[in-house]
């Protein structure tokens, strides 16, 4: 038997899971979102984050264990979070880890939270895992990372394209807050945009050269957006939204044109992926946008032209958790990958 324990605590979510290795089988995942605490602030306040897993995290563990039916003395390796992400966030899990691992006699397994994502399209809904085929190239997408990866097996990827700014799921958060949706954003800018069809009211700039590579920005993206809704006497860059001139209507056709240019720039460096990598044999969308279904099903599209399959995790496993971190950590214990005592943040 191989059972780990996995804690993630990278940002603003308390996580833990419990994963049977041998029979490639989770046994619990649990979540605590701090979204209550940060969204009267626009976004995540670190300082708070940190005390949050302070006060959470043995709770967190504890109902894993409990919901696995196991107990300290039955797991045989604690994996935990240790890069990216915010710094105080992540101390708080490697501390806790390694307080388990030195009272308890167990190994360590530093888990790049990345890595956590590309590979959590292998977890499924009902706890079960899949394989997926290799080589595949991964797009993760969420607050913090837009990312392309070509992954050749497990624990062997690379990148392959990336943001040279912002992130698409923070240009979500950003505009959302410009236009009154508040934080988080992702999830109401596709209700909005739904509301008008998912129709391209603005046309906002795409990328320049968006054919020339797999590198992604989103900065110029939120500023276009601004300053557009600044020459509509609906922004006052000192003072911020104009109410009587944002209306709903202008709302959701803000969202449905931005969620439309997003949707337009991952299809066309889709196809472009798919061209520069022929031989790959599936594509993976994960992290917290792969939440947003008109995506999806954007991205779907591209893969049944270009008879690739399409796999990205349920909704539980996009956003931060951490039985994407106990996944991991079950083929590196498998390599012999353990880390050291001395473990730190960043490292």
């Amino acid at each position: 038997m191989c059972i780990i324990l996995g804690i993630e605590t990278s940002c603003d979510e308390t996580a833990a899971a419990v994963y049977d290795f041998k029979n490639r089988r989770l046994l619990s995942n649990e979540v605590f979102s701090q979204i209550k605490l940060h969204e009267i602030y626009g976004g995540v306040v670190p300082e708070i984050a940190s005390r949050s897993h302070l006060e959470k995290i043995d709770i967190i563990i504890q109902q894993a264990l409990n919901k696995s039916n196991k107990n300290l003395e039955k797991i045989d390796y604690i994996a935990v979070t240790t890069t990216p992400g915010l710094v105080g966030s992540l101390l708080i899990g490697i501390c806790f880890a390694k307080a388990l691992v030195y009272a308890k006699n167990k190994k360590i397994i530093a888990v790049n939270h990345l890595e956590g994502h590309v590979f959590s399209s292998c977890l499924k809904d009902d706890f079960s895992t899949i394989n997926v085929e290799f080589p595949h190239i991964s797009l993760l997408v969420s607050g913090g990372n837009s990312a392309f990866y070509l992954v050749d097996d497990f624990g062997k990827y690379k990148v392959i394209g990336q943001t040279l700014d912002d992130a698409a799921g923070e240009a979500f958060d950003k505009i959302a807050k410009i236009i009154g949706f508040g934080y988080p954003g992702g999830a109401k800018i596709e209700q909005a945009a739904a509301e008008v069809g998912f129709k391209d009211f603005f046309h906002y700039p795409r990328l320049k050269n968006i054919n020339k590579d797999l590198n992604l920005s989103f900065s110029g993206l939120k500023t276009a957006v601004l300053y557009d809704l600044v020459k509509r006497n609906a922004y006052n860059l000192q003072d911020g939204p104009v109410w009587e001139n944002l209306t709903m209507e202008l709302q959701n056709k803000v969202s449905s044109s931005l969620l439309v240019c997003i949707g337009d720039i991952f299809e066309t460096k889709l196809k472009l992926a798919f061209k520069l990598y022929p031989g790959v044999k599936a594509f993976t969308f994960v992290g917290g946008v792969a939440c947003n279904k008109y995506l999806v099903k954007r991205l779907q599209g591209i893969c049944q032209k270009y008879n690739k399959r399409f796999i990205s995790p349920p909704c539980k496993f996009c956003g931060d958790n951490a039985a994407m971190i106990a996944f991991v950590a079950g083929y590196k214990s498998y390599k012999n990958e353990f880390s050291p005592l001395t473990l730190d943040v960043l490292k």
